[in-house]
């Protein structure tokens, strides 16, 4: 007969990965590194926590598997361990968003209305992308941008889009994009263009959602 206390450290074992991603800041963590790879300050500064909560949460993800890291001189940089670790963060999230109740209310809250902000799907997006209808804006952090982004984008992080709108085409289509659907850059990015007059719209993914269904994609090297 099978131990049952080898069971019970196997199921345990498996858990852990879940333990790891029980934390809404270390949740944060691995939806940026889904972006691209990251230092401790720069991570810290994305989830409002100090270098040194942040180091303990990325031990934390370190022992379940989920992130690697390397030095650089004085400085840490992580990633995610793989591919799969985006898939189960997307997971998560969707059975979250399907389940649980309070994530629209207070995704609602965070990202504010959008009734009226028309997205773009992916393949839709493709096509005009092809025929060079659109003007595509990834407006992540530039870290993020330079360590992947979608293939034909220019870089337009959220503080500087404001100076770089004036030198937007008024008679092209513009897409936003940022991390995925509870990223609220481009929600906030098409709020402003539409402001200043331009016919601007969000793309219905995020950059992972993106790369992950084999769309077109390119890094700064």
């Amino acid at each position: 007969m099978p131990s049952t206390t080898a069971k019970a450290a196997l199921f345990d074992a498996l858990a852990s990965v879940a333990q790891a991603l029980g934390s809404g800041r270390r949740a944060e963590i691995v939806d940026v590194l889904d972006q691209g790879e990251r230092s401790v300050e720069e991570l810290a500064a994305e989830i409002a926590q100090s270098v040194a909560n942040t180091s303990q949460h990325l031990r934390v993800l370190s022992r379940a598997g989920l992130v690697r890291s390397r030095r650089a001189g004085n400085r840490v940089f992580y990633r995610l361990a793989d591919d799969g670790v985006g898939e189960l963060w997307a997971a998560v999230r969707a059975v979250a968003t399907r389940r649980v109740a309070e994530v629209g209310v207070l995704a609602d809250e965070y990202l504010g209305e959008r009734g009226g902000m028309e997205a773009v799907s992916a393949e839709e997006l493709e096509e005009r992308l092809a025929r060079g209808e659109v003007v595509l804006l990834d407006v992540r952090p530039e870290p993020e941008f330079r360590a992947g982004h979608i293939a034909g984008a220019r870089s337009a992080p959220l503080p500087a889009l404001d100076e770089l709108a004036g030198g937007l085409p008024r008679r092209r289509a513009i897409v936003a994009y940022c991390r995925g659907p509870y990223c609220v850059f481009a929600d906030d990015a098409v709020r402003m263009l539409r402001a200043r007059g331009l016919n601007a719209r969000r793309l219905d993914v995020g950059y992972p959602e993106w790369r992950r269904a084999g769309w077109p994609v390119e890094a700064v090297t």
